[in-house]
């Protein structure tokens, strides 16, 4: 397979560069800054005890954080001005890069070891992170997956299995990291985006079944996750120990109260809740904004994911189904990461190393959200103006009118 890498520079319009200027769906753009703006805040208030210890300088990491913010809106930016049929065409090759980046980063003097874990390969000053890469290629290759074997898929067993050929094996390099959350979100997105594919209830159910067994097996078979699952469900049982840091968590939410200890009076960041800048912001955020604000955050994530769902199904009406997977499973992919970091926070769920998109510190969680956005966008424009066909070429003169409609 032969590929015109100057199609792919191609200056195509876009969003951002249209006969009419800027068109966008602001709707959409409007919620995921406001959660990029929250995170902001948030970050400058539960990192500021830390950075002053490690660093002598309070806005230590909200800087760096404003760094990668900047970074990742820009990464949003070039993201929009990218064709799907682009990201269509290149799917194999992002499949073959993610591969590549979840092997260098397990290699000794490649990956970068923290908290036991190797998740992150060093540049510098800067971490990359694979996985936040990995989770979103998995999801492109796999919606073009669905769309060049939907028959296939909806009615064999063949084309069902499949996709897991490719799967299972990228599930297992995320497990010797080890990184389970990252690979209960990969798993869960690509179920929900088969499920959509056309799967069929029993074959769906089938999975279903052996997911959950394998996730069991998974628990079981590391003593740490077992202690992990034991604990939530009791965490004062061990507050000094296993359950210390799930405790302070709750510890947090309690002093909230209905609207909070006012923004940067958190007690809990002050090195009694682990983590507080990142996987456990929430808890802070519940902690000086109360139940109140914890509420506004929690409807403002439902109201991107539901959008990014609804720029899935209106693609899918526009025929666009490689678009309209996409968007599916990055939604999916927002929505299991905010579920299992809200249910950890909350003690619904054990202790797991996931962020929060949008507001947790974290550079590659950070910069791919935005490109995600970016790609999300991209396909609301292309189904709104018809123009996302592999086939179709651009022009500025396609985009002289005003359209007929709109959302």
């Amino acid at each position: 397979m032969s590929i015109d890498f100057r199609n792919i520079i191609k200056p195509y319009p876009s969003p951002i560069i249209t006969g009419r200027g800027i068109d966008l769906d602001f709707p959409m753009l409007a919620g995921c800054l406001a959660l990029l703006g929250l995170g902001l805040v948030m970050i400058t208030s539960a990192s500021s005890e830390v950075a002053a210890v490690q660093s002598g300088n309070t806005l230590y990491m909200m800087i760096r954080h404003l760094v990668y913010l900047i970074i990742g809106l820009g990464a949003c930016i070039v993201t929009m001005m990218i064709p799907i049929a682009t990201w269509q065409r290149l799917g194999w090759l992002m499949l073959i890069g993610a591969f590549g980046l979840l092997v260098m980063v397990i290699v000794p003097g490649i990956g970068r070891e923290v908290n036991g874990s190797m998740r992150w390969i060093g540049f510098g000053a800067f971490n990359v992170q694979p996985s936040e890469i990995a989770k979103v290629f998995v999801v492109i290759y796999l919606a073009g997956y669905l769309v060049r074997r939907q028959k296939e898929v909806r009615e064999s067993w063949m084309g069902f299995f499949k996709p897991f050929i490719v799967l299972l094996p990228m599930a297992g390099l995320l497990l010797m990291e080890p990184d389970f959350g990252a690979t209960v979100v990969m798993m869960g997105a690509a179920a929900a985006m088969l499920f959509l594919g056309g799967v069929g209830l029993f074959r769906f159910s089938l999975m279903v079944v052996l997911a959950v067994a394998a996730v069991t097996i998974l628990v079981q078979a590391q003593p740490y996750r077992m202690a992990r699952l034991i604990t939530f469900t009791d965490p004062w049982s061990d507050q000094f120990g296993s359950g210390y840091q799930l405790t302070q968590a709750l510890i947090a939410f309690g002093r909230g109260e209905w609207l909070g200890v006012g923004l940067g009076n958190s007690v809990q960041k002050q090195f009694y809740l682990p983590e507080a800048h990142t996987d456990f912001v929430f808890s802070v955020l519940a902690e000086e904004l109360g139940v109140v604000g914890s509420l506004c955050t929690v409807a403002l994530f439902v109201f991107v994911c539901v959008r990014g769902m609804y720029i899935g199904l209106w693609a899918e009406k526009a025929k666009q189904y490689f678009a309209a997977y996409v968007a599916y499973g990055l939604s999916f992919l927002w929505i299991g990461q905010f579920l299992i970091n809200i249910g950890v926070n909350v003690g619904l769920l054990p202790t797991k190393g996931l962020t929060l998109p949008f507001l947790s510190y974290g550079g590659s969680s950070l910069v791919i959200c935005c490109a995600c956005l970016g790609l999300l966008l991209r396909i609301e424009w292309e189904s709104r103006t018809h123009l996302g066909s592999e086939e179709m070429e651009f022009s500025e003169s396609d985009f002289a009118e005003e359209p007929t409609h709109g959302r």
